[in-house]
């Protein structure tokens, strides 16, 4: 039976206890995913509270982890998601992704209504990955990829 979580706090007391064993045992939330069997962001962000685990997900990443029999079953619970509570994020890398929504926000309405019309990218059918690539001027840049579904809105 499918369960959903009304409280973000047991969620987030598990993601503590996953971050700590994570560091502990020197993992990469790659090493995580592979085990999964399910892609780095989404593995990362179930971890992390945001997503709901299948089963046998659940068990894999809850026996790499070394966590009970209850955070298999935490794993697998229909999350309360949002990970910013109070509004405007204080920590400086999620702020950036604020500050980019700031300056690009209406940029990025108008080319996407412009292209398929009035309605939304899903944040539900949906994935997104980062990859590190060198930049041709000196260090490191990131490619970040958020790859939604359209979903027109419908009138009724």
């Amino acid at each position: 039976m499918v369960h959903a979580q009304f409280d973000p706090a047991a969620r987030q007391a598990l993601a503590v206890k996953a971050v700590e064993a994570k560091t502990r045992k020197n993992l990469s939330w790659e090493r995580i995913a592979e085990a999964s069997g399910l892609s780095v962001a989404f593995t990362t962000a179930a971890v992390l509270g945001q997503h709901a685990l299948p089963e046998e997900p659940a068990e894999a990443v809850a026996e790499l982890l070394d966590l009970d029999e209850e955070a298999v079953m935490l794993l697998q619970t229909i999350p309360t998601r949002g990970s910013i509570p109070g509004g405007i994020p204080s920590d400086p890398t999620i702020y950036r992704f604020h500050e980019m929504l700031q300056v690009y926000g209406t940029t990025l309405k108008a080319l996407v209504h412009e292209q398929f019309g009035d309605g939304i990218i899903s944040a539900i059918n949906f994935k997104l990955d980062v990859k590190k690539v060198a930049d041709p001027e000196g260090g490191e840049r990131a490619v970040i990829t958020l790859d939604g579904k359209y979903l027109p809105t419908k009138p009724f």
